[in-house]
């Protein structure tokens, strides 16, 4: 099975030694993101919410760069600094997945590069 590296100028660009995305056969997994502007390379400040949604549209962003959508995701994994904004980001998160939500795992964690709220990364099939 051939590995194709996938990368979009519409995301942010990997802020250390990895790809945006790694396409294996008709999987697609997508390194986690974090609430970094695309055109300007810097963090959105604002809350957890507005991370959140930073987040969601760079998934999205890379997932459109192998033609997938939301739709096509099977599991993602959030990570949050602080898991008392586990109801905020789940208010987010349920608008970018509203039909048949993929499989999950939501933990809590020290802290996350940047001095983020919130990281997730998703495994697409197409």
């Amino acid at each position: 099975m051939k590995k194709e590296i996938i990368h979009t100028d519409q995301a942010p660009a990997a802020v250390g030694a990895y790809s945006q995305a790694v396409k294996a056969g008709d999987t697609v997994y997508l390194s986690g993101q974090i609430a970094i502007d695309p055109e300007t390379q810097e963090i959105i400040d604002g809350g957890v919410e507005k991370q959140a949604k930073r987040v969601l549209e760079n998934l999205k962003a890379v997932l459109a760069a192998v033609d997938c959508t939301f739709k096509d995701v099977v599991k993602t994994e959030i990570f949050l600094d602080d898991i008392n904004d586990f109801s905020a980001v789940n208010d987010i998160y349920a608008e970018y997945f509203a039909e048949e939500p993929p499989a999950r795992a939501c933990v809590e964690v020290g802290s996350l590069p940047k001095g983020v709220a919130v990281e997730i990364s998703v495994i697409a099939v197409k």
